[in-house]
């Protein structure tokens, strides 16, 4: 199912949670929709199920406006963060649930659901599982659940919202794995909000990136990375350094003359030289870069991290190093130079 979204708007007391929200998601599509809290990405989730309606814009399912049809007229699956499984009800019984509570019309007999119910339990490799109850699940379990009852209807689209946040996390990299071979399997469109970069880079065809109601930028998670539109975007993705400073004929000097950068085809003006932790050297002392002085270091699993001050009103900066790799480290304390192999020059205003 193709989903159109044009002009989306909504506004709550004293802020815009979505201000003119375009976006296209294509049949087979996964997306994640990417942001940190407040940023509007649950509340365009809900506008694409039918939870919440917008104050404007237009919601299209195929070539069908459905911006003022229910989530049940628009034959959505949703999966919540925290399960929202029946517990008076067997697995079997809450997988069933959205086929058997349908109008008899359209109700399918017992054996069909059964059938469908046996289908699932197999695609979540749960099978056997039927006759439990989910007090007898463990987190993960309970949200394959969940996802299969979604599923059982056929939806036209599948909804979750931060369906991996009540997990600890190497049950979330576990889930987030299956998914993404579940979604191969099934070729289902689906939409996910996440706060989480890792998860969205990992699972997601395609990221939206949101910012106070508003698209900052769309692409892979390639381009994301490493063509981020803004100093937003490359600073919420990933981990990222900034100094402040200004470009004048293609060269960067850093404020507090902490140093220089080559800046070939950068506009003049005030600027914000971004690199990220693994993509720098030292350099001499008279060479290019910038001049820092070293606050601690320490382990991230197989990686070193030097902590490093550049002063001004620069934020700390991180450089980080594979461990055993023969570099000799700096003691804490020492002041060095720092050249960006990568860096990025974005408008200070940006």
């Amino acid at each position: 199912m193709h989903l159109t979204l044009r002009n989306l708007r909504k506004q709550y007391p004293g802020t815009a949670a979505l201000d003119g929200v375009d976006l296209d998601i294509a049949s087979g599509e996964l997306v994640a929709l990417l942001g940190p809290s407040g940023s509007g990405k649950t509340t365009l989730l809900r506008i694409i199920a039918g939870l919440l309606s917008p104050d404007a814009g237009e919601v299209r399912f195929g070539d069908r406006d459905a911006t003022r049809l229910s989530l049940r007229e628009r034959n959505v699956g949703f999966v919540f963060q925290h399960y929202a499984l029946f517990r008076h009800m067997t697995v079997a019984e809450n997988i069933a649930f959205g086929l058997s509570s349908r109008p008899r019309a359209r109700r399918p007999d017992k054996a069909t659901i059964a059938r469908r119910v046996e289908e699932l339990l197999q695609l979540i490799q749960l099978p056997g599982y039927g006759r439990r109850h989910p007090e007898q699940l463990s987190g993960g379990q309970k949200q394959r659940i969940a996802l299969a009852r979604a599923l059982a209807i056929d939806p036209s689209v599948l909804l979750l919202d931060e369906p991996f946040g009540a997990l600890d996390a190497k049950v979330r990299v576990e889930l987030r794995r299956w998914l993404r071979r579940l979604h191969d399997q099934t070729g289902q469109t689906t939409v996910f909000v996440t706060h989480d970069q890792e998860e969205a880079l990992e699972l997601a065809d395609r990221v939206v990136v949101l910012r106070e109601g508003r698209i900052e930028q769309v692409g892979t998670p390639d381009e994301i990375y490493a063509h981020p539109a803004s100093a937003y975007v490359f600073d919420f993705i990933g981990r990222g350094n900034a100094i402040r400073g200004r470009v004048q004929s293609g060269v960067f000097v850093a404020e507090d003359e902490l140093g220089v950068l080559d800046a070939p085809g950068v506009a003049d003006g005030d600027a914000l030289a971004m690199f990220r932790p693994h993509q720098a050297v030292r350099n001499d002392e008279d060479g290019e870069g910038i001049r820092v002085r070293v606050s601690g270091m320490h382990r991230r699993a197989e990686r070193i991290t030097v902590d490093l001050s550049a002063g001004g009103g620069n934020r700390p900066i991180e450089w980080e190093h594979v461990a055993d790799d023969g570099l000799l480290l700096p003691a804490v304390g020492e002041s060095l130079v720092l050249r960006p192999t990568r860096p990025r020059f974005f408008p200070l205003s940006a």
